[in-house]
C-alpha cells in the first residue's frame, strides 16, 4: 500500500497547525492592539515617533545593534531586569506598537536598552559612548562608532553639538545627521507609562519545603 498521501497530508497538516498556532494566532491576538487612551490626561499612549527618532531607529537597524542589546524588560519572576534598573515595570506588547522594526535582540552582551533615555538623560552622554566608549564607560566591552561623526574647522563659534575630544587647534568634532537620529532615538526609549496590563503581578512563587521525619 502506497503512503505517501498520507505521509503528505501529515506533515502538510503539521505545518498547517503551526502556521496557524505560530502565526494566525499571534496576529489575532496582537494585531488589533491599539493605542490606550487616558481620560484623564486626555492623550493615547503609546504615543508616535517624531519623524527623527523614526529614522534613528532605521540607523539603530542598520548598525546591528540588535546583536549585543535586548529592547525587552522581563518581569521580577523571570529574571533580574528590574533589579539591575533597566526599567521600572515589565515590557509589553503595547510599547512596541509604533516601532516599525521590533528589535527585541537576541543577545546581552550589553545592557537591555529599552529604557536607556530615561537612565542617560543628556544627550552629550550619548554622543560620548558612541564615540569614545573607552573613557565613557570605562570597562565597557563596546565598540566605537566614530564614523558617526565628522572633525570640521571651527568658523565663526563652537558648535553647541561639539564633543570634549582632543582636536587640533581650530577644530572640532560634530556628530553627523546619522549620529542625531541615533541619539534622539535612543532618547526616546523610556517606557513609564503604565497600561492597564502592566498593574498586573504574577503570584509569588511558592517555595518548596522539605520536613524530615523523625526517626
Amino acid at each position: 500500500m502506497n503512503r505517501g498521501p498520507y505521509i503528505f497530508l501529515g506533515a502538510f497538516a503539521l505545518l498547517a497547525f503551526s502556521w496557524v498556532a505560530g502565526i494566525v494566532a499571534n496576529q489575532a491576538g496582537y494585531g488589533s492592539l491599539t493605542p490606550h487612551y487616558d481620560e484623564m490626561e486626555q492623550k493615547s499612549f503609546p504615543q508616535p515617533q517624531p519623524g527623527i527618532v523614526a529614522r534613528g531607529a532605521t540607523v539603530y537597524t542598520d548598525l546591528g545593534c540588535a546583536a549585543c542589546h535586548t529592547q525587552q524588560v522581563r518581569r521580577a519572576d523571570l529574571g533580574g531586569d528590574l533589579a539591575r534598573g533597566w526599567g521600572d515595570r515589565a515590557s509589553v506588547a503595547r510599547d512596541y506598537l509604533f516601532d516599525e522594526t521590533v528589535q527585541l535582540g537576541t543577545n546581552r552582551v550589553g545592557p537591555d536598552l529599552r529604557n536607556v533615555g530615561s537612565r542617560y538623560e543628556d544627550e552629550n552622554v550619548f554622543y560620548q559612548i558612541l564615540y569614545a566608549p573607552d573613557q565613557a564607560l570605562p570597562g565597557a566591552n563596546k565598540p566605537a562608532y566614530r564614523f558617526l561623526f565628522e572633525e570640521t574647522k571651527i568658523v565663526g563659534e563652537r558648535s553647541d553639538l561639539a564633543l570634549n575630544v582632543a582636536v587640533p587647534e581650530g577644530y572640532q568634532v560634530v556628530p553627523t545627521e546619522r549620529a542625531r537620529s541615533l541619539v534622539a532615538y535612543l532618547s526616546h526609549l523610556h517606557d513609564t507609562y503604565e497600561y492597564p496590563e502592566t498593574k498586573f503581578v504574577p503570584p509569588a512563587k511558592e517555595e518548596e519545603t522539605t520536613e524530615e521525619e523523625g526517626e
